[in-house]
This record gives C-alpha cells, sequence and structure tokens, in this order.
C-alpha cells in the first residue's frame, strides 16, 4: 500500500442499479460491470447503462473486457461514460498502446512468476492479480498471494476469492493497494447482499488502516 494513496475497494460484477446502490451505499470506490458475454455476470450496453447511472460522481465506472479489440474498448468507455476499462483476457500491451493510459486497469491472471514476465509490457493506471483459472475470473479462488506480494506492480487490487472472513488477511499478507470482490459478497449468483457488502468493506478498511504504507 502506497503512502498516502486511498486504499481502494472495487465491487465487481454488479449486475442491477440496486446492487450498485448497495455498494454505493456500503462505501464501494469502484464499481465494475462484466461486458463479456460469456461471464457469470455478463450485462448488455442497455443494462450496463441503468446500472451506471445508479452510480453517483466520485465512485469510479468499470467495464470489464475480454479479448476485446482496442477500437471496441475505445468506443465502448466512450459511449457508456466509463472511467475505466478493465483488461481481462490475453490481449497484447502494443495493440492498446494508443488508448488513455489513465483508462487502462490491468487484470493479470496469476499462475506463477512467468506471469508478471508476460504483463511486463502494460502501463496501466492501475493493476488487478487475481487467480488463474480456466474461465477469465469469477472464480472465487484465491490467488497466490505471496507471490503476488514478493511480485506485483504499483498500484494494485488484489483479487480472486475475498470474502468478508479473509479479506483482512489477505490484505495483511499482501498490502495491496486495493481490493476486488464479486462472489464473495453474493446471496445468490448475480445478487449482492447488503451485509456481505457492509462487513467486507469495512473489514477491508479496518485492515488497510492497521498496516504500515510502503514509501
Amino acid at each position: 500500500m502506497t503512502a498516502g494513496a486511498r486504499f481502494l475497494v472495487k465491487v465487481c460484477g454488479v449486475t442491477s442499479p440496486a446492487d450498485a446502490e448497495l455498494a454505493v451505499a456500503a462505501g464501494a470506490d469502484l464499481i465494475g460491470v462484466n461486458l463479456w458475454p460469456e461471464s457469470k455476470r455478463y450485462v448488455d450496453d442497455g443494462s450496463a447503462r441503468d446500472v451506471l447511472a445508479a452510480i453517483p460522481e466520485g465512485v469510479l465506472k468499470v467495464g470489464v473486457f475480454v479479448n476485446a479489440t482496442a477500437e471496441e474498448v475505445a468506443a465502448r468507455v466512450a459511449s457508456l461514460g466509463l472511467d475505466k476499462a478493465q483488461l481481462h483476457g490475453n490481449e497484447r500491451a502494443q495493440d492498446f498502446a494508443a488508448l488513455d493510459p489513465a483508462v487502462l486497469l490491468r487484470a493479470a491472471r496469476v499462475r506463477d512468476e512467468s506471469t508478471f514476465q508476460t504483463e511486463a509490457l502494460w502501463r496501466p493506471s492501475l493493476w488487478l492479480y487475481d487467480a488463474f483459472s480456466p474461465g477469465f475470473g469469477g472464480s472465487g479462488r484465491e490467488a497466490p498471494w505471496p507471490l503476488v506480494a514478493k511480485l506485483a506492480r504499483r498500484p494494485f487490487l488484489l483479487a480472486g476469492g475475498l470474502t468478508p472472513e479473509n479479506v483482512a488477511a489477505a490484505i495483511a499478507a499482501v498490502r495491496p493497494d486495493g481490493v476486488d470482490v464479486a462472489s464473495g459478497v453474493e446471496s445468490a449468483p448475480r445478487r449482492k447482499d447488503a451485509s456481505k457488502l457492509r462487513r467486507f468493506i469495512e473489514a477491508a478498511r479496518a485492515a488497510a488502516h492497521a498496516i504500515v504504507p510502503a514509501p
């Protein structure tokens, strides 16, 4: 965690305006909508607009993409009014060189140390380190915390299997600049739970406050 920076909490896979409002009320800093059609939490552009309309100024709007072209990402960032585009697939850094780095949130699915070498060409404004799974995120598996703690590039969010019960331990072990959660705060698939959201964010902020920031 970087000294002086606000610890970030991202709630991802939001599928309804009501759940966006729950996440905002609980204290989320970023809210993500999944625009990849094969995701369990996919929303089409019409539904995404409804969700994003429920997010107030000051909370960042994130669109999650998997293997979309740079042209498609740029067009949908503009049409949906996104603050950030989370690239969660096998995209190549050189294909996105023309996009403003401030918009890019690069997700790396950590398999082993080679993942960090593969991702070395990216220069996003924010990183997200997730567990490797056969799909592209949303597996509920924990990322390899020791490896992320050792090799992550800052600023970064930690994702992968986080819940209200383990997020404090994850933050203490990895010392990220923020955390990302989807299934860990759901009452049912695609449905966020108000109590889990509140407990998750409270636990995350308390744990972040307790650690000594990196200089």
